[in-house]
């Protein structure tokens, strides 16, 4: 087992950077997940540390080896691919044992290691087949052990559950789970899903154009997100913004979107969020934290999304809204209500995006 360092790491391809100084330390054994949307850079960053993209500038350290101009076979990585890369001609016991092979092992080994893989990714009823008489999670698991018969430092993980069906995809996360409590090396994850990151990483790293913008426990990301960025992309459905500003009404400070007047606390508004009346700002409040309550402010339901066990309720409050309530059949299309969000769950946001205060 071994850490993972990153320093100042940087991806330039001419005058397009898509990583820029990227400063991260996995330890050992951590599940660490790099989430962002689509062309933000975290594939690229998987790859500098795999070694098949090279570094424009900084470190990449692996336990105690600076492993940043080492070939990737040198950096004794394993890496788990999108779209599985298995030999379609070789049954699944010469898929994994391949990689061994090309590395001189010794039959006995092979068959070893080759087994131990099988039982714990149960596939031992699996060896004699061919990729194409198995499923897309089959083939999945099939990948997990190829990576996991080298026995390596650190696996790397590109979006592995991308192809594969919702529920399989579900039932892939929790064998990936039970495979790094049985294994204990360290695994870097790269994922656009959060679900697959807040269910599966101790940490996660959001990015967004190539930048860090925070790195912390999945449920700490939640409630503090460093930004409007990372408040947004964390959560489903995603956080409800308004933008407006703060007023001084009757001895207390508020804050106004159009219609829309919410209470602040004044040690919250004053010297612990930085902000005086008139200054512009962002409220952000989660749709799970909205409440139906006859002390809330009143928005008008558009929409109703009945999801058996609970109802998200769409709605205009002045600018659009959603709220996560318990089902409620009674709650119709047209009709207005009132919510509140409970102390402690009213996030407030500067107008560059930068949070100042959950109040």
């Amino acid at each position: 087992m071994a850490s993972v360092g990153l320093s100042g790491v940087t991806k330039a391809f001419g005058d397009l950077v898509v990583v820029r100084s990227v400063d991260l330390t996995v330890a050992e054994g951590e599940f660490m997940v790099l989430v962002g949307p689509s062309g933000c850079g975290k594939s690229t960053t998987l790859r500098m540390i795999a070694g098949l993209e090279e570094a424009s500038s900084g470190t990449i350290r692996i336990g105690a080896r600076d492993v940043t101009r080492l070939e990737p076979r040198d950096r004794n990585v394993a890496m788990v691919f999108q779209n599985y890369a298995l030999y379609p001609h070789k049954t699944v016991y010469d898929n994994l044992a391949f990689g061994l092979r090309m590395r001189g092992a010794g039959k006995a080994e092979i068959a070893d290691r080759v087994a131990r893989a099988a039982a714990i990714l149960r596939i031992e009823p699996l060896l004699a087949r061919k990729p194409r008489q198995l499923s897309g999670g089959q083939m999945q698991r099939v990948a997990l052990g190829r990576a996991l018969v080298r026995e390596p430092d650190v696996f790397l993980f590109d979006e592995p559950l991308s192809n594969l069906d919702a529920k399989m995809r579900v039932h892939m996360r929790d064998e990936i789970a039970r495979l790094h409590r049985e294994v204990g090396t360290a695994m870097i994850y790269v994922t656009h899903d959060q679900v697959e990151a807040m269910t599966l990483g101790d940490r996660i790293c959001v990015m967004k154009d190539g930048v860090v913008q925070q790195v912390g426990a999945p449920l700490a990301v939640y409630d503090r997100p460093a930004n409007r960025f990372v408040a947004g992309f964390i959560g489903s459905p995603e956080m409800n913004f308004a933008e407006g500003e703060v007023a001084a009404e009757n001895g207390g400070m508020v804050f106004r979107s159009g219609s829309l007047a919410l209470p602040l606390p004044l040690p919250a508004a004053g010297g612990g969020a930085r902000l005086s009346p008139g200054e512009k700002a962002v409220i952000g409040i989660r749709p799970e934290h909205l409440a139906l309550s006859a002390e809330g402010f009143p928005a008008r339901v558009v929409h109703v999304e009945r999801m058996g066990n609970e109802s998200v309720l769409v709605l205009d409050a002045g600018q659009p809204m959603r709220a996560v309530t318990g089902r409620d059949d009674a709650v119709r299309a047209g009709e207005t209500v009132r919510l509140a969000a409970p102390p402690g769950r009213l996030h407030l946001f500067d107008r560059a995006g930068e949070a100042l205060a959950v109040i």
